[in-house]
């Protein structure tokens, strides 16, 4: 069974900062990591393999030359190989020119019983590019599993988080799964994987590769742009009212309906 990983390379912070004059991430002096939620992809996809009893684990990031070392860590938790999607062309793509070119990707390996993600990247929080991919790809999409009951080469039963609990989802591979962290415990690299990692090839892939034509990557085949980036006023200080309950309801009764008929 041939699984495929979509990884991300994010920044280490909750302090992101934007560049005013392109509006994209500054990535420059921050340090990088695989997003969080793409750890438990990662994991779950090993859990598989062992539990199928064979199979193959490739990892797909889409970014800059650097995030080679995402694949690498991946590499040295337990899958198999990586392949890096790299092209100054695919600069300034939103979540549908990179969900495309993904989908190119996951063509071009082929072969795949599932494809697995996390729910969604900390630096975007879009939560598309997974589901996007399932569209340009043509498979049924299962998201926010927390748990994979059964699976075998032909179908999975899956647990999918709601606001109200879970439902139980049975579909045909192959099929897309986003994952979300209770689904499993990320396991730490072995010393036998990050040797392994240290030595794996990991081949890039450009548009060229991918056979992109130009009008569907990058900023030309984004049909959304980011105009502006803001950070919204703070927020004033707010009044505390004191005295006796039935007072400060009466009070702030009396505010509400100002506020309301303002």
């Amino acid at each position: 069974m041939k699984i495929i990983v979509l990884i991300k390379q994010v920044p280490d912070t909750i302090d992101v900062k934007i560049d005013p004059v392109t509006n994209a991430l500054k990535r420059e002096g921050v340090a990088a990591i695989i997003n969080p939620f793409d750890m438990y992809a990662i994991e779950e996809a090993i859990r598989i393999k062992e539990r199928v009893g064979e199979g193959e684990i490739v990892v797909i990031s889409m970014g800059p030359p650097q995030a080679e070392a995402a694949l690498r860590e991946a590499i040295s938790m337990g899958c198999d190989s990586g392949v890096l999607l790299s092209d100054r062309k695919f600069a300034g793509s939103d979540t549908w020119a990179t969900s495309y070119t993904i989908a190119q990707a996951v063509k071009k390996i082929g072969d795949y019983k599932v494809i697995l993600c996390g729910k969604q990247a900390s630096d975007g929080d879009t939560a598309q590019v997974g589901p996007g991919v399932s569209v340009h790809v043509n498979i049924p999409q299962v998201t926010y599993i927390k748990k994979i009951e059964k699976i075998d080469t032909s179908s999975a039963t899956v647990e999918r988080m709601t606001e109200e609990g879970y439902d139980i989802v049975e579909t045909p591979l192959p099929a897309l799964f986003s994952v979300v962290k209770e689904i499993n415990e990320p396991r730490l690299p072995s010393l036998k994987g990050k040797m392994k990692a240290k030595k794996a090839e990991i081949p890039v892939w450009t548009a060229e590769d991918l056979s992109c034509p130009d009008d569907k990557i990058g900023l030309d085949g984004s049909p959304t742009r980011v105009v502006k980036v803001f950070s919204p006023p703070p927020r004033e200080g707010g009044r505390i009212i004191e005295g006796e309950p039935s007072e400060i309801a009466k009070e702030l009764a009396g505010l509400l309906k100002d506020a309301i008929l303002s």
